[in-house]
């Protein structure tokens, strides 16, 4: 009879409905996984490899082992561009939060001309940073620059090896607060307001409603902000390469050492100025270890503090 197997044959294999939705589910996640493994993964894997060889573009690449890590741990110009990178998120990040929430709070009142602000905050964090970094160099210059003329002196923004890194620092302020402003407006919007009406009837004034009730709802939207933050402070490159280029340059016995040379900078400056890319590697790994130790940091300290559940 049909459909009657004989005794002791296998019994056929057939495609459960899980397993279809399996391949579909693969099948729709592949150009996406490629993408992955193609622009994420195997750059790292690559960087790390040549992170131990010797190239300069034009030689053969021969095997280095960890001289390469040696050179670049006893590098002093590679510690600068790590201090000047610290400073960036030290001085840099707070200062653009801080910034951002009181925006936030001002333009989620619903006063007249709020649209129109929050355009204005939000166009520097559409443009370029490269076309940005040329704009402020022309405003920050020493001559016929627009802010000299304004104060009526000469002063060296970006060349005077004092006032070069706050300068940048301000600059980069400025560029980053309309993207802090946008998370934060959705995150104060996002509070539902039987929440607020509840804290108002209580007797909370703006000072208590914010310091006891928006800012720890606000928790989820911080710990994505300081860590998008920390990510793009420590891979800041293109508005300092228009500003200043990593100088001004101090020479000392020690060596030279640019005032606004970070991370990124001197691997910039290490792949395609001196050719020695298996330094520049060395350095990018450094960088990559440090990125993920802080985001790790950053989301064992928030994960037990922050929850999404509004309701």
């Amino acid at each position: 009879m049909p459909g009657i197997l004989p005794q002791g044959a296998p019994a056929p294999r057939r495609r459960t409905h899980r397993g279809r939705n399996n391949v579909a589910a693969y099948s729709m996640l592949a150009p996406s996984l490629f993408g992955l493994v193609a622009f994420l993964v195997l750059p790292i894997l690559v960087v790390f490899w040549l992170s131990f060889q010797s190239w300069d573009l034009l030689s053969p690449i021969t095997p280095a082992g960890l001289a390469n890590y040696g050179d670049v741990f006893s590098d002093p110009t590679f510690y600068n561009s790590l201090a000047v990178t610290l400073f960036f998120v030290v001085i840099v990040i707070p200062v653009q939060t801080v910034l951002g929430v009181a925006a936030a709070l001002l333009l989620t009142r619903g006063l007249r001309g709020s649209l129109v602000f929050r355009t204005i905050y939000i166009l520097p964090w559409v443009c370029a940073p490269l076309a940005l970094g040329i704009v402020w160099r022309w405003i920050l210059a020493p001559t016929d620059g627009l802010l000299n003329d304004l104060i009526g002196t000469r002063i060296e923004w970006l060349s005077d090896p004092a006032l070069a890194l706050p300068s940048v620092a301000a600059v980069v302020i400025w560029s980053n607060v309309g993207y802090i402003t946008l998370f934060f407006m959705a995150g104060l919007l996002n509070i539902p307001t039987q929440i607020l009406d509840a804290a108002r009837m209580d007797g909370a004034g703006p000072v208590a409603t914010f310091f006891r009730i928006k800012l720890p709802l606000l928790r989820p939207t911080t710990f994505f902000v300081l860590v998008t933050s920390v990510i793009s402070v420590f891979q800041l490159f293109d508005q300092i390469y228009a500003l200043t280029g990593g100088g001004p340059f101090v020479v000392t016995d020690a060596g030279t050492y640019g005032r606004t040379d970070v991370v990124a900078s001197r691997i910039y400056s290490e792949a395609f100025s001196t050719f020695d890319l298996g330094h520049a590697a060395v350095m990018a790994v450094v960088l990559l270890v440090v990125l993920v130790a802080i985001t790790l940091g950053q989301q064992l300290y928030f994960g037990k503090r922050t929850t999404y559940d509004l309701s």
